[in-house]
């Protein structure tokens, strides 16, 4: 084996034992779960995602910089379709203004987050809870 292969099968194997390790840290998530009220009690914000598609967000504040305000409309789970794990909310009526929808990511166990940059820090991380 000439020197060069000898390091790109090394390359190849270091890299498939990386991308097991990651895949091995991410959650699945199993959106028949997903459905919840989920709070930030520091801040108040709430949101419920209803098993019927709807939800609907009290006091919540999705960009990290805007006000707190209450919004609703129908989420739904893309999952790997959209190139990463999350739900894209349709938001239909609320203090939100012109805006099309937003996305909401799990983010391990019975959290999910609101992150304006996918690749950033939340925003906003949400805690399920058990419904009033």
């Amino acid at each position: 084996m000439t020197p060069g292969r000898a390091g790109a099968g090394w390359l190849a194997a270091l890299l498939a034992a990386a991308v097991s390790l990651v895949s091995g840290c991410t959650a699945s998530v199993d959106p028949a779960e997903l459905p919840g009220v989920y709070r930030d009690d520091g801040t108040g914000a709430q949101l419920r995602l209803a098993s019927d598609g709807t939800f609907s967000a009290v006091d919540v504040v999705t960009d990290g910089s805007s006000d707190p305000a209450d919004f609703s409309g129908r989420w739904e789970w893309l999952g790997d379709r959209a190139g990463g794990d999350f739900v894209y909310l349709s938001v239909d009526s609320g203090g939100l203004g012109p805006v099309a929808g937003l996305q909401l990511y799990p983010s391990g166990g019975n959290t999910v987050e609101f992150r304006p940059d996918p690749d950033g820090p939340p925003s906003l991380r949400l805690s399920r809870t058990a419904a009033p």
